[in-house]
């Protein structure tokens, strides 16, 4: 797999919107700067693609409603690992 400047800026969209989404789906307000969403959006969206793979849902005509929805999921994961762990360490100080 080659790796060009439109695959990298395609992953980093995708990363963002997925991370949004994952923001979007945990409640209530998490303290993450964007640089941090768009990181745990583009692991949740790789991982998301994997795990679609592993399961054989990922070549689907059309949109890949499933993979998407484990992109979300994943995201949403962690977001909330990523928000909790970020609010514990400011208590502690």
């Amino acid at each position: 797999m080659e790796l060009t400047l439109t695959g990298i800026i395609v992953a980093l969209i995708v990363g963002l919107v997925v991370g949004a989404l994952g923001r979007l789906v945990v409640p209530g307000k998490q303290h993450m700067p964007l640089w941090l969403t768009l990181v745990v959006g583009v692991v949740a969206a790789l991982l998301g693609t994997v795990l679609a793979r592993a399961l054989g849902v990922a070549t689907t005509a059309g949109f890949d409603w499933i993979e998407f929805f484990f992109q979300v999921a994943l995201a949403a994961i962690g977001v909330a690992l990523v928000a909790g762990t970020g609010s514990r360490r400011r208590l502690t100080r």
